[in-house]
This record gives structure tokens, sequence and C-alpha cells, in this order.
């Protein structure tokens, strides 16, 4: 790589994801507040989109930038946390915690290992055979998926996923509080009922603040 490349790099990042921070700062203070980390450009109305460039999960110094403590009221994450390490995935969900509001929640979807297909984990495993697996850091299951945010302080509800056994458990879910692509009813892959493409599913709660605190 030529030093001009080097020099040039880190301003072409940072005017790619202008627009981005605009948007952010303008509307990080608006109610309701839900933000999409990670969005690639995908999300819905009423939702605003951040990117890693800005908004890094595990940047506090990110987060305080644009929201006061206790302010968010949901945060959608689909297919992010198994790019972070065990450890990195426990820190951003503390700093989620910070900063969203008593009864806000963290809705959050990644790959599900306990999927009974072997082709399936095989794509979505750490260093698997899909590009993005080469960046995928832990396969969870939903045992260790709801463990990572209950030490976080939250209360879990778990909306879809595989048991040990191979049985597929879901909780009817609103796509209006989180819209996650990679589900079993909006996968496209999963069409005449198979399920050949599914993910762990949760909603990670903020308890309420006591009432007069």
């Amino acid at each position: 790589m030529s030093s001009l490349v080097r020099h040039l790099r880190p301003w072409y990042r940072f005017f790619r994801g202008l627009p981005g921070r605009m948007t952010l700062a303008q509307r990080a203070r608006v109610r309701p507040c839900r933000i999409v980390v990670g969005a690639s450009g995908f999300f819905d109305p009423g939702w605003i989109p951040t990117e890693v460039s800005y908004l890094d999960l595990l940047k506090p110094g990110d987060w305080a930038r644009y929201f006061p403590d206790n302010w968010i009221d949901a945060i959608l994450a689909e297919h992010v946390w198994e790019h972070l390490t065990a450890e990195e995935g426990a820190r951003a969900a503390g700093i989620c915690y910070r900063y969203l509001r008593g009864g806000g929640y963290l809705r959050v979807a990644v790959p599900d290992g306990n999927h009974p297909v072997a082709s399936y984990i095989d794509w979505v495993r750490p260093g698997g055979t899909s590009a993005a697996a080469k960046d995928h850091k832990v396969l969870y299951t939903y045992q260790s998926f709801e463990r990572l945010f209950r030490t976080a302080g939250f209360s879990v509800i778990l909306l879809e996923y595989f048991d040990e056994r191979g049985e597929f458990h879901f909780r009817d879910w609103d796509p209006a509080a989180g819209y996650i692509h990679r589900s079993s009813r909006y996968d496209k892959r999963n069409r005449g009922g198979a399920l050949k493409y599914t993910s762990i599913i949760l909603d990670a709660v903020k308890p309420a603040a006591p009432q007069g605190s």
C-alpha cells in the first residue's frame, strides 16, 4: 500500500460516514429513539441507521457523543454479535445497557449453533464456508447467548431458537418492534416450510426504573 493511500484512507472513511453522522446527530434526541447498529443501508421507517465507522459497539465515546445515559428506546442488531469475541460481546451488551432507558430493549439475532442441518453450521461457524463467516468469532447457542445478556443485567425473552435436541422454538414477535430478515418467517430460504436458515433471536430488556427514582 502506497503512503498516499494510507494517508487518504482515514479521510475517505470520514467523508463516507458523514451523512450517517449528520442523520444520527439530528435524530438522536427525537423520541422514540430507535437505532439499528450495523445497518448496512437496511432499516425500516422510524429507525435510525448507524454504522461502525461512527457508532462502534465497543467505543463508549461514540455513544456518549450522541446519547445521554438511559435514553435510547430500542436497539436492533441483526447478525452483528457473532463478529465480536465473547469478551467484546459482553462489553457491547454493557454499553447498550447503559444507554437504553429503563424498559427499553435490545433485539438481537445471531446464527444458531444448535441448528440441526450440518450445512448450515458449516456455513455460519467461525471460519466457515460463507464469506461473512471468515470474520465470525463465536457460534452461540440459545443458552450461551441468553447468559451473555443476563450477565449484563438484562431480562431476556427468547423469540426463536433451536434447542439441543434440534427442536425449533418460536414465540410470536412483532416485526414493527425490530424486523429480523434472517428469521423463520421472513428469510426466503424458508419458503415451503423447511427451516433452512434461522437465527437465535431474543429481546434483552433493561428493567424499568423504580417508581419515583
